[in-house]
Protein backbone atom coordinates (compact mmCIF):
# COMPACT_ATOMS: atom_id res chain seq x y z
CA UNK A 1 0.00 0.00 0.00
CA UNK A 2 1.20 3.35 -1.09
CA UNK A 3 1.64 5.99 1.80
CA UNK A 4 1.90 8.96 -0.68
CA UNK A 5 -1.81 9.92 -0.59
CA UNK A 6 -2.48 8.17 3.06
CA UNK A 7 -3.93 10.23 5.79
CA UNK A 8 -2.00 12.46 7.98
CA UNK A 9 -0.11 10.46 10.72
CA UNK A 10 -0.87 7.04 9.00
CA UNK A 11 2.45 5.50 8.51
CA UNK A 12 5.83 4.77 8.07
CA UNK A 13 6.57 0.99 7.83
CA UNK A 14 7.64 -1.12 4.97
CA UNK A 15 3.90 -2.62 4.96
CA UNK A 16 2.44 1.01 5.35
CA UNK A 17 1.50 1.27 8.73
CA UNK A 18 2.72 1.04 12.17
CA UNK A 19 1.30 -1.84 12.80
CA UNK A 20 2.73 -3.64 10.38
CA UNK A 21 1.29 -6.60 7.96
CA UNK A 22 -1.14 -9.01 8.94
CA UNK A 23 -1.53 -7.53 11.98
CA UNK A 24 -4.26 -8.48 14.93
CA UNK A 25 -5.95 -6.43 17.95
CA UNK A 26 -8.62 -6.13 20.18
CA UNK A 27 -11.06 -3.24 19.90
CA UNK A 28 -11.28 -2.07 23.98
CA UNK A 29 -13.45 -3.45 26.57
CA UNK A 30 -12.35 -6.69 28.59
CA UNK A 31 -14.09 -8.91 31.17
CA UNK A 32 -13.17 -8.61 34.80
CA UNK A 33 -11.83 -6.08 37.25
CA UNK A 34 -8.11 -6.86 37.21
CA UNK A 35 -5.98 -4.24 35.19
CA UNK A 36 -2.99 -6.54 35.65
CA UNK A 37 -4.60 -9.60 34.13
CA UNK A 38 -5.91 -8.16 31.57
CA UNK A 39 -2.55 -6.29 31.20
CA UNK A 40 -1.42 -9.41 31.11
CA UNK A 41 -3.56 -11.54 28.30
CA UNK A 42 -3.75 -8.48 25.83
CA UNK A 43 0.34 -8.16 24.99
CA UNK A 44 0.59 -12.07 25.60
CA UNK A 45 -1.85 -12.65 22.99
CA UNK A 46 -1.38 -9.86 20.91
CA UNK A 47 2.30 -9.69 20.51
CA UNK A 48 2.59 -7.19 17.47
CA UNK A 49 -0.49 -4.73 18.59
CA UNK A 50 -1.89 -4.96 21.65
CA UNK A 51 -3.88 -2.14 22.79
CA UNK A 52 -5.07 -0.22 26.14
CA UNK A 53 -7.44 -2.45 28.04
CA UNK A 54 -10.97 -1.00 29.53
CA UNK A 55 -12.59 -2.53 32.29
CA UNK A 56 -15.97 -0.96 32.51
CA UNK A 57 -17.05 -4.13 35.44
CA UNK A 58 -15.41 -1.90 37.87
CA UNK A 59 -17.94 0.35 37.58
CA UNK A 60 -18.55 3.64 36.26
CA UNK A 61 -15.71 5.56 35.49
CA UNK A 62 -13.77 2.65 34.17
CA UNK A 63 -16.25 2.66 31.25
CA UNK A 64 -15.02 4.02 27.50
CA UNK A 65 -17.40 7.27 28.78
CA UNK A 66 -16.09 7.71 32.06
CA UNK A 67 -11.97 7.22 30.94
CA UNK A 68 -12.71 9.84 28.46
CA UNK A 69 -14.68 12.03 31.17
CA UNK A 70 -11.57 11.50 33.00
CA UNK A 71 -8.90 12.88 30.17
CA UNK A 72 -11.31 16.43 29.02
CA UNK A 73 -9.12 19.42 29.62
CA UNK A 74 -11.07 22.26 31.84
CA UNK A 75 -14.23 20.70 31.69
CA UNK A 76 -15.66 18.36 34.35
CA UNK A 77 -18.50 16.02 34.87
CA UNK A 78 -19.99 13.80 37.20
CA UNK A 79 -22.55 11.17 37.51
CA UNK A 80 -26.22 11.47 37.86
CA UNK A 81 -28.84 8.59 37.31
CA UNK A 82 -29.21 9.71 33.58
CA UNK A 83 -25.59 9.40 33.13
CA UNK A 84 -22.60 11.80 32.60
CA UNK A 85 -23.38 15.56 33.30
CA UNK A 86 -21.15 19.12 32.58
CA UNK A 87 -20.16 20.34 36.17
CA UNK A 88 -17.94 23.01 37.40
CA UNK A 89 -15.58 21.38 39.07
CA UNK A 90 -13.69 18.30 39.16
CA UNK A 91 -15.54 15.41 42.01
CA UNK A 92 -15.00 11.98 43.11
CA UNK A 93 -16.51 10.31 40.00
CA UNK A 94 -14.26 12.26 37.52
CA UNK A 95 -10.95 11.20 40.57
CA UNK A 96 -11.99 7.97 40.30
CA UNK A 97 -12.01 7.50 36.11
CA UNK A 98 -8.59 9.29 36.70
CA UNK A 99 -7.38 6.54 39.30
CA UNK A 100 -8.03 3.85 37.05
CA UNK A 101 -6.89 5.24 34.24
CA UNK A 102 -3.81 5.64 36.16
CA UNK A 103 -4.41 1.91 37.16
CA UNK A 104 -4.63 0.71 33.76
CA UNK A 105 -1.46 2.17 32.39
CA UNK A 106 0.71 0.80 35.51
CA UNK A 107 -0.26 -2.56 34.67
CA UNK A 108 0.26 -1.80 30.77
CA UNK A 109 3.78 -0.45 31.58
CA UNK A 110 4.58 -3.15 33.91
CA UNK A 111 3.77 -5.81 31.03
CA UNK A 112 5.37 -3.98 28.58
CA UNK A 113 8.96 -2.88 30.49
CA UNK A 114 10.97 -5.38 29.06
CA UNK A 115 10.23 -4.67 25.44
CA UNK A 116 9.99 -0.92 24.83
CA UNK A 117 10.96 0.15 21.43
CA UNK A 118 10.48 -3.35 20.61
CA UNK A 119 6.14 -3.53 19.56
CA UNK A 120 5.14 -2.12 16.39
CA UNK A 121 2.95 -0.26 17.65
CA UNK A 122 -0.06 0.20 21.08
CA UNK A 123 -3.18 1.38 20.51
CA UNK A 124 -5.20 3.50 23.24
CA UNK A 125 -8.54 4.49 22.53
CA UNK A 126 -10.82 7.37 23.64
CA UNK A 127 -14.72 8.17 22.55
CA UNK A 128 -14.93 10.49 20.02
CA UNK A 129 -16.20 13.90 20.12
CA UNK A 130 -19.59 12.93 18.49
CA UNK A 131 -20.79 10.10 20.82
CA UNK A 132 -19.45 11.69 23.40
CA UNK A 133 -21.33 14.80 22.75
CA UNK A 134 -24.58 12.33 21.93
CA UNK A 135 -23.93 10.85 25.71
CA UNK A 136 -22.88 13.79 27.67
CA UNK A 137 -25.41 16.15 29.47
CA UNK A 138 -25.82 19.58 29.83
CA UNK A 139 -26.65 20.63 33.08
CA UNK A 140 -30.55 21.18 32.17
CA UNK A 141 -29.91 17.29 31.63
CA UNK A 142 -30.06 17.84 27.50
CA UNK A 143 -27.48 16.01 25.69
CA UNK A 144 -24.58 18.50 24.99
CA UNK A 145 -25.16 17.58 20.84
CA UNK A 146 -28.20 20.08 21.31
CA UNK A 147 -25.69 23.12 21.78
CA UNK A 148 -23.22 23.75 18.82
CA UNK A 149 -21.32 25.79 21.13
CA UNK A 150 -21.06 23.11 23.46
CA UNK A 151 -20.38 20.40 20.94
CA UNK A 152 -17.23 22.97 20.23
CA UNK A 153 -16.07 23.50 23.78
CA UNK A 154 -16.00 19.42 24.24
CA UNK A 155 -14.14 18.86 21.25
CA UNK A 156 -11.49 21.46 22.01
CA UNK A 157 -11.14 19.74 25.80
CA UNK A 158 -10.97 16.49 24.30
CA UNK A 159 -8.23 17.42 22.11
CA UNK A 160 -6.33 19.45 24.95
CA UNK A 161 -6.83 15.85 27.18
CA UNK A 162 -5.81 13.47 24.28
CA UNK A 163 -2.33 15.83 23.90
CA UNK A 164 -1.90 15.02 27.58
CA UNK A 165 -2.69 11.62 27.74
CA UNK A 166 0.01 10.84 24.56
CA UNK A 167 2.67 12.22 26.07
CA UNK A 168 1.85 10.14 29.80
CA UNK A 169 2.06 7.15 27.63
CA UNK A 170 5.24 7.98 26.15
CA UNK A 171 6.28 8.59 29.21
CA UNK A 172 5.54 5.23 30.12
CA UNK A 173 6.42 2.87 27.15
CA UNK A 174 9.14 5.32 25.16
CA UNK A 175 9.97 3.94 21.88
CA UNK A 176 6.62 2.71 21.07
CA UNK A 177 4.32 3.78 18.37
CA UNK A 178 1.17 4.75 19.44
CA UNK A 179 -1.96 4.67 17.40
CA UNK A 180 -5.34 6.30 18.96
CA UNK A 181 -8.77 4.71 18.21
CA UNK A 182 -11.69 7.31 18.67
CA UNK A 183 -15.16 5.20 19.26
CA UNK A 184 -17.90 6.87 17.27
CA UNK A 185 -20.76 4.10 17.68
CA UNK A 186 -22.83 7.20 17.66
CA UNK A 187 -21.68 8.58 14.68
CA UNK A 188 -24.30 7.56 12.37
CA UNK A 189 -27.40 8.04 14.20
CA UNK A 190 -25.57 12.05 14.78
CA UNK A 191 -25.25 12.12 11.32
CA UNK A 192 -29.35 10.86 10.96
CA UNK A 193 -30.39 12.65 13.12
CA UNK A 194 -31.69 9.69 15.15
CA UNK A 195 -30.31 10.94 18.80
CA UNK A 196 -33.37 10.79 21.03
CA UNK A 197 -34.11 13.96 23.23
CA UNK A 198 -33.51 13.50 27.29
CA UNK A 199 -37.87 13.12 26.72
CA UNK A 200 -37.33 10.68 24.77
CA UNK A 201 -40.57 12.30 22.33
CA UNK A 202 -38.22 13.85 19.81
CA UNK A 203 -34.81 13.45 18.37
CA UNK A 204 -31.88 16.05 18.00
CA UNK A 205 -31.28 17.41 14.68
CA UNK A 206 -28.80 16.10 11.99
CA UNK A 207 -24.91 17.24 12.18
CA UNK A 208 -24.22 19.00 9.19
CA UNK A 209 -21.68 16.48 7.81
CA UNK A 210 -18.94 19.18 6.93
CA UNK A 211 -19.20 20.24 10.70
CA UNK A 212 -18.71 16.55 11.64
CA UNK A 213 -16.03 16.04 9.44
CA UNK A 214 -14.34 18.87 10.97
CA UNK A 215 -14.66 18.34 14.99
CA UNK A 216 -12.61 14.87 13.30
CA UNK A 217 -10.28 16.25 11.70
CA UNK A 218 -9.78 18.57 14.62
CA UNK A 219 -8.65 15.60 16.31
CA UNK A 220 -6.63 13.79 13.94
CA UNK A 221 -4.86 16.70 12.69
CA UNK A 222 -3.64 17.12 16.65
CA UNK A 223 -2.65 13.56 16.94
CA UNK A 224 -0.69 13.65 13.25
CA UNK A 225 1.19 16.65 15.02
CA UNK A 226 2.03 13.92 17.45
CA UNK A 227 3.33 11.29 14.62
CA UNK A 228 -0.19 9.55 15.80
CA UNK A 229 -2.64 7.73 13.37
CA UNK A 230 -6.25 7.43 14.09
CA UNK A 231 -8.59 4.67 13.42
CA UNK A 232 -12.37 5.41 14.10
CA UNK A 233 -14.11 2.61 15.25
CA UNK A 234 -17.95 2.03 15.00
CA UNK A 235 -19.76 -1.19 15.41
CA UNK A 236 -23.20 0.04 14.31
CA UNK A 237 -24.63 -0.01 10.97
CA UNK A 238 -23.61 2.16 8.07
CA UNK A 239 -19.95 3.61 8.99
CA UNK A 240 -19.43 6.28 7.07
CA UNK A 241 -16.21 5.26 5.32
CA UNK A 242 -16.23 8.23 3.06
CA UNK A 243 -16.55 11.00 5.59
CA UNK A 244 -14.18 9.69 8.23
CA UNK A 245 -11.54 9.10 5.18
CA UNK A 246 -12.04 12.87 4.38
CA UNK A 247 -12.11 13.49 8.15
CA UNK A 248 -7.55 12.17 8.09
CA UNK A 249 -8.62 8.89 9.76
CA UNK A 250 -5.55 6.61 8.94
CA UNK A 251 -8.25 3.62 9.46
CA UNK A 252 -12.21 2.79 10.20
CA UNK A 253 -12.46 -0.16 12.70
CA UNK A 254 -16.35 -1.78 11.90
CA UNK A 255 -18.28 -4.98 12.95
CA UNK A 256 -17.82 -6.89 9.53
CA UNK A 257 -20.93 -8.67 9.81
CA UNK A 258 -23.00 -5.41 9.34
CA UNK A 259 -21.49 -4.93 6.07
CA UNK A 260 -23.96 -4.26 3.52
CA UNK A 261 -23.21 -4.77 -0.29
CA UNK A 262 -24.50 -0.69 -0.82
CA UNK A 263 -21.51 -0.02 1.01
CA UNK A 264 -18.86 -1.82 -0.96
CA UNK A 265 -18.31 1.00 -3.62
CA UNK A 266 -17.33 3.34 -0.62
CA UNK A 267 -14.95 0.62 1.29
CA UNK A 268 -12.92 0.21 -1.94
CA UNK A 269 -12.66 3.78 -2.52
CA UNK A 270 -11.53 4.07 1.17
CA UNK A 271 -8.55 0.99 0.52
CA UNK A 272 -7.75 2.63 -2.36
CA UNK A 273 -7.38 5.88 -0.98
CA UNK A 274 -5.09 4.49 1.87
CA UNK A 275 -7.68 3.72 4.68
CA UNK A 276 -7.12 0.77 6.80
CA UNK A 277 -9.86 -1.71 7.24
CA UNK A 278 -9.82 -3.05 11.10
CA UNK A 279 -12.36 -5.97 10.14
CA UNK A 280 -14.67 -6.86 13.25
CA UNK A 281 -14.82 -10.39 12.30
CA UNK A 282 -14.69 -12.32 15.89
CA UNK A 283 -18.15 -12.30 17.79
CA UNK A 284 -17.47 -10.38 20.50
CA UNK A 285 -19.03 -13.12 23.12
CA UNK A 286 -19.35 -16.62 23.01
CA UNK A 287 -19.23 -19.78 24.75
CA UNK A 288 -17.05 -19.99 27.84
CA UNK A 289 -15.05 -22.80 25.67
CA UNK A 290 -14.21 -20.45 22.95
CA UNK A 291 -15.75 -22.34 19.94
CA UNK A 292 -13.35 -20.82 17.64
CA UNK A 293 -12.05 -23.43 15.40
CA UNK A 294 -11.78 -21.90 11.89
CA UNK A 295 -9.12 -18.78 11.67
CA UNK A 296 -9.49 -19.29 7.39
CA UNK A 297 -13.09 -18.97 7.87
CA UNK A 298 -13.28 -16.17 10.19
CA UNK A 299 -11.64 -14.16 7.36
CA UNK A 300 -13.74 -15.31 4.44
CA UNK A 301 -16.07 -12.82 3.68
CA UNK A 302 -13.13 -10.35 3.83
CA UNK A 303 -11.47 -12.76 1.07
CA UNK A 304 -14.86 -12.40 -0.97
CA UNK A 305 -15.27 -9.06 -0.40
CA UNK A 306 -11.61 -8.49 -1.91
CA UNK A 307 -12.40 -10.72 -5.07
CA UNK A 308 -15.52 -8.85 -5.31
CA UNK A 309 -13.82 -5.62 -5.06
CA UNK A 310 -11.44 -6.33 -7.44
CA UNK A 311 -8.38 -5.38 -5.28
CA UNK A 312 -5.68 -7.05 -5.46
CA UNK A 313 -4.34 -9.58 -3.08
CA UNK A 314 -1.29 -7.97 -2.26
CA UNK A 315 -2.84 -5.64 -0.44
CA UNK A 316 -4.80 -7.90 1.50
CA UNK A 317 -2.77 -8.24 4.38
CA UNK A 318 -1.57 -4.57 4.43
CA UNK A 319 -4.94 -3.52 3.98
CA UNK A 320 -6.93 -5.29 6.98
CA UNK A 321 -6.39 -5.46 10.31
CA UNK A 322 -8.44 -8.46 12.50
CA UNK A 323 -9.96 -7.81 15.23
CA UNK A 324 -13.23 -8.94 16.94
CA UNK A 325 -16.56 -6.89 16.53
CA UNK A 326 -16.65 -5.04 19.07
CA UNK A 327 -15.57 -4.60 22.82
CA UNK A 328 -15.83 -7.78 24.91
CA UNK A 329 -16.93 -6.96 28.67
CA UNK A 330 -19.41 -9.16 28.46
CA UNK A 331 -17.34 -12.18 27.51
CA UNK A 332 -15.68 -14.97 30.33
CA UNK A 333 -11.76 -14.31 30.21
CA UNK A 334 -11.49 -17.83 28.49
CA UNK A 335 -13.52 -16.59 25.88
CA UNK A 336 -11.86 -13.39 25.81
CA UNK A 337 -8.70 -14.72 25.41
CA UNK A 338 -9.20 -17.81 22.55
CA UNK A 339 -11.15 -14.40 20.83
CA UNK A 340 -7.94 -12.77 20.35
CA UNK A 341 -5.82 -15.62 20.03
CA UNK A 342 -8.12 -16.15 17.44
CA UNK A 343 -7.97 -12.62 15.50
CA UNK A 344 -3.89 -13.37 15.42
CA UNK A 345 -4.44 -16.84 13.67
CA UNK A 346 -7.04 -15.15 11.37
CA UNK A 347 -4.25 -12.48 10.33
CA UNK A 348 -1.73 -14.97 9.73
CA UNK A 349 -4.01 -17.27 7.46
CA UNK A 350 -4.88 -14.06 5.13
CA UNK A 351 -1.39 -13.12 5.02
CA UNK A 352 -0.26 -17.62 4.06
CA UNK A 353 -3.43 -17.59 1.26
CA UNK A 354 -4.84 -13.72 0.29
CA UNK A 355 -6.40 -15.38 -2.33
Amino acid sequence: MSTENAPAGAARTASGAVWGAAAATGVGSMPGEDPREAARTVTGTLETFPFLPELPARGPGADMTGRTVGLLVELYAHLEPSGWRIGDRPGRDTRRARSWLSEDLDALEEFTQEDHGGRRALKLSAVGPWTLAAGLERRNGEAVLGDAGACRDVTASLVEGLRNHLVDVRRRVPGTPLVLQLDEPMLTAVLLGRVPTASGYRTHGAVDRAVAEGALREITGACAAEDVPVVVHSCAPRPPFALLRRAGAAGVSFDARLLTEGEYDAVGEAVEGGTVLFAGVVPGDGPPSGGLSDPAGSVGGVRSLWRRLGLSPALLTESVVVTPACGMAGASPAYARAALAHCVRAARSLADDPE
